[in-house]
């Protein structure tokens, strides 16, 4: 009899447990934090400002790893982890010996158009940690679903998760939305019929015009409606990353008036998107949250125009005196850096073994000559970090964002306010991936289910997202997460 009512009681309590219908995750890509209040007075007051007044705001919030890339923010946002553990050390790096993309899976292929499409070889096979749409799966035995939609392979397939019903990202050769065969066999007949009436033509680009943002909230509705999101017995979720803008602040900066343009756009979109949300799952019946996955530098020139410190760091000439120096010391002339992916640097390891060099030597040589170069505050090696004079925070960074078999030798830490990649005097572009603040404080605002009116100046960080969220479903958090419950949020 006890028995019997112990399970009573279980199967009382697994029902009494609340939970939004749907969670909404929203990542807008180089969104610095400032951009809300930047541009506050020009938004309207269904979009951004809405989520601005009637939402949690993280007003601290940072990103506690090196380097900061569109692909790790993603990852980490929905896992609540850091390139140490999750294997996504940034866009590109090597696997194996081979160039990949965060996202590379050559076993699989296109779905939605020709399966051949090097653009379909894709999936989340490369991360090495789960989500929290994978752990909403398992805390409601699969039942729940789980999509994501981006003009951006990455920023589709990561925050979605392993398990996720199906991840979709713009084909430019195609002309419209594809997905691999990772999800589906083939698209859904809903999204035939959508990819039919909203076809561009090939090569078209989306990427760098705000065309990109309405068309990913566009899907995202058509998503909510067809699946039927939010309107099931357990818990759905929607992840939503808007890439646009992203490409925009690349070509034309941070103070662009293609940059004011984007975000006006966003702004509206959103606010459909809201309206949407309201009408189809009922406001206060989702969970939404909005982030980024990195934030960026001041343009240079512009910069130095208003004689503030700014400037890029062009890796030929480096690569270049490295090699030099090395053939030089080391008696063997040739390639000594085998690739330089945003601050972080790989030595060309089959040719040093082939030359029966001493890979350890080699790196501090390599390590030595750079130190010379005044554009680098600090020059690291990632085997040795905690032997090194780094401030604490910087070396904290360092570590979580190095995962030892997929990030290279070592990382070149720039001075601040500068950029990895070459600032010519006509450049207008910005880029990202360092420490600083330009770069690593990104907004974190919740809106919806249970969560309070508010904001917080105290320290959190991207790991948090993940927490907070899981906490607030009251499920298990993601297998690698280590962030912490924002609590104040609800």
């Amino acid at each position: 009899m006890t028995w019997m009512m112990l399970l009573f009681c279980g199967m009382v309590w697994g029902k009494g447990i609340e939970r939004p219908k749907l969670v909404v995750g929203i990542v807008i890509d180089q969104m610095r934090w400032d951009y809300f209040t930047y541009y506050y007075d020009q938004f309207g007051e269904g979009g951004l400002k809405r989520l601005w007044n009637e939402g949690f705001s993280c007003d601290n919030n940072m990103i506690n790893y090196v380097p900061t890339v569109t692909a790790i923010g993603h990852s980490s946002n929905y896992t609540g982890s850091v390139p140490a553990l999750t294997g996504i050390a940034g866009n590109n790096f090597f696997l194996n010996g081979k160039n990949v993309t965060s996202v590379t899976d050559t076993t699989v292929h296109a779905v939605g158009s020709d399966a051949a499409n090097h653009a379909g070889k894709c999936s989340p096979r490369n991360l090495l940690a789960n989500t929290i749409g994978d752990q909403l799966k398992i805390a409601t035995d699969f039942k729940a679903k789980v999509f994501g939609v981006a003009i951006k392979d990455r920023a589709a397939i990561l925050p979605a998760g392993h398990a996720a019903d199906g991840a979709f990202w713009w084909d430019k050769k195609a002309g419209h939305f594809i997905t691999s065969s990772y999800y589906m066999d083939r698209v859904p007949a809903w999204m035939e019929t959508f990819n039919r009436q909203n076809h561009t033509q090939p090569d078209h680009d989306l990427l760098t015009s705000s065309e990109g943002v309405t068309m990913t909230f566009k899907l995202a509705q058509e998503i909510i409606r067809r699946e039927r999101l939010g309107k099931h017995d357990v818990t759905d979720m929607l992840a939503v990353s808007i890439s646009s803008t992203d490409a925009i602040g690349h070509t034309y900066s941070t103070r662009g008036k293609e940059n004011q343009e984007v975000y006006l756009q966003l702004d509206k979109d959103i606010a459909k998107f809201f309206r949407t949300l309201d009408l189809e799952v009922g406001r206060g019946n989702y969970l939404l949250f909005l982030t980024a996955d990195h934030g960026a530098v001041h343009n240079g020139n512009f910069m130095n125009q208003h004689h503030l410190p700014g400037g890029g760091w062009n890796y030929t000439p480096t690569n270049q005196t490295v090699n030099e120096r090395l053939s030089k010391k080391f008696g063997v002339n040739g390639k000594y850096i085998k690739a330089i992916m945003d601050c972080r640097i790989y030595l060309d390891r089959d040719f040093i073994s082939a030359h029966g060099l001493d890979y350890e030597a080699v790196k501090a040589e390599a390590v030595s000559v750079m130190k010379e170069d005044p554009q680098f505050a600090y020059v690291v090696d990632y085997e040795h970090v905690n032997e090194q004079s780094i401030p604490l925070f910087l070396r904290e960074r360092i570590i979580n964002g190095y995962h030892r078999l997929r990030s290279g030798d070592i990382m070149v830490v720039l001075q601040g306010s500068h950029m990895h990649g070459n600032v010519s005097a006509d450049y207008k572009g910005t880029s990202h991936g360092t420490w600083n603040p330009d770069d690593s404080h990104i907004p974190l605002i919740f809106m919806g289910w249970k969560v309070k009116q508010g904001r917080t100046s105290k320290p959190t960080f991207i790991t948090d997202l993940a927490a907070t969220v899981c906490a607030m479903l009251q499920i298990q958090m993601p297998d690698c997460c280590i962030g912490n419950a924002i609590t104040e949020v609800w």
